[in-house]
């Protein structure tokens, strides 16, 4: 048993909400669920800022919110993170990782939005709708040129790489594409959504060999940085095309744009980039076969509230010593 699932909170609780992107306020209303769902007497505070945190956290117990290093020092009595965020990869920095601090977030929550933007590039590429955006009134010159280029996506293999959340939520919509779908994932799995069996990582190679859109859907780790190299991109089947929600980390930026440039990858749709943010005169910007987003496939109207929701949830569960939803391996990354 981890120590996840063996943290119970069972008094008066001192808990810091610190507002960030993807929890942008709390309402009374939210306020009042918080109260409620916490042990009977506790104190919650709202800050906006990291300063206004660090001031707030030394007597702070439960964290709702991110937890950058200077804050993490400032909170001695800090005994778990609910972050408001799917990756936690810049959390983990060792003081935090090596820890008996419990952390939980995101996790299997934001797949269907990730999924949403994954697809929405995806098809910017194979119906030609980015470059008819991108020429405008011009488009119309370049209509029997774009019609060469265009595919349709029934028929068509997926390989998903990470069957998490976002994973399952992109074979969701791969097969109501009319694709067929396989995936890899470095744990064993259960088979959903169309994939009827999840391989390990070791059959990376055999998927990338058989997949005409290769999806990134795993998390970053330090056996995920990187992945996506010069043997990798040689291992997927030439004119493929990838797409990638989770982390730009996972592609090596170099690789990735030599395998775009000579045919390897045929494009990329890619709302994450090897550095955040891509300068202006990354190689990535001029090519025309990759459409880009800046890193907002996770918004959504939804995703706090399901935050929040369970948030308040594992205020509950915490009170009686259970596991919590959404808990984070620190040592693993995810």
């Amino acid at each position: 048993m981890t120590r996840m699932s063996i943290l119970q909170l069972d008094k008066p609780t001192n808990i810091l909400v610190l507002l960030g992107l993807t929890l942008p306020e709390v309402t009374e209303g939210d306020l009042a669920k918080i109260n409620a769902a916490a042990p009977s007497g506790s104190t919650v505070r709202v800050v906006s800022n990291v300063k206004d945190a660090i001031a707030a956290a030394g007597d702070v117990e439960v964290i709702l919110g991110f937890i950058p290093e200077p804050l993490f020092r400032a909170a001695p009595r800090l005994r778990w993170v609910h972050a408001i965020a799917s990756g936690v990869d810049m959390f983990l920095y060792p003081a935090m990782r090596d820890s008996d601090v419990v952390l939980t977030g995101e996790k299997g929550l934001v797949g269907g939005h990730l999924a949403d933007t994954g697809f929405g590039l995806l098809l910017n590429l194979t119906r030609q709708i980015a470059t008819s955006i991108r020429l405008g009134p011009a488009s119309w010159d370049a209509r029997e040129a774009m019609r060469v280029k265009e595919i349709e996506l029934e028929g068509l293999t997926m390989g998903i790489v990470g069957f998490g959340g976002t994973g399952r939520a992109m074979a969701r919509r791969a097969v109501a594409f009319g694709m067929n779908v396989i995936a890899v994932d470095e744990w064993p799995v259960a088979p959903s959504d169309g994939v009827h069996e999840v391989w390990a990582t070791e059959r990376l190679p055999v998927l990338l060999a058989a997949s005409d859109v290769v999806a990134i859907c795993c998390p970053l780790s330090p056996k995920t940085r990187n992945l996506f190299d010069d043997r990798t991109f040689n291992q997927m089947k030439r004119g493929a095309f990838l797409v990638n929600v989770t982390r730009g980390e996972i592609m090596d930026s170099d690789a990735l744009v030599r395998a775009l440039q000579d045919g390897r990858c045929a494009g990329a749709g890619l709302d994450v980039a090897p550095k955040e943010p891509l300068p202006a005169d990354h190689p990535l910007w001029k090519l025309e076969n990759v459409v880009m987003t800046p890193h907002t496939a996770g918004a959504s109207q939804l995703r706090a509230r399901r935050n929040l929701d369970r948030f308040c949830d594992n205020l509950r569960l915490v009170q009686r010593g259970e596991p919590l939803l959404g808990a984070i391996n620190k040592q693993l990354g995810y």
